[in-house]
């Protein structure tokens, strides 16, 4: 269950929505009736940003081809183009 709190709760217990970040995981900020912001601890915060691989480390995942493999291509016939 996820705990929300009105943005000027938010602010004038700010401590304490930093202590229940910090213990039970993401809090939730609303404004206006909308959720605007999420307060999360710093461990999960780095969790969700470095684990992300850099673009080169994903090419370099990928499977590789071997070197005798041969691309076919189909001999298709190219469209005819009226003018």
């Amino acid at each position: 269950m996820k705990t929300s709190w009105k943005l000027q709760d938010a602010k004038s217990h700010f401590s304490k929505l930093v202590e229940q970040a910090l213990k039970k995981g993401p809090q939730y900020v609303t404004r206006r009736g909308v959720e605007a912001v999420v307060i999360i601890s710093i461990k999960d915060y780095e969790a969700l940003t470095f684990a992300k691989p850099s673009f080169k480390e994903v090419l370099l995942s990928c499977p590789k081809v071997d070197q005798d493999f041969e691309f076919k291509r189909q001999n298709d016939l190219p469209r005819s183009i009226e003018f």
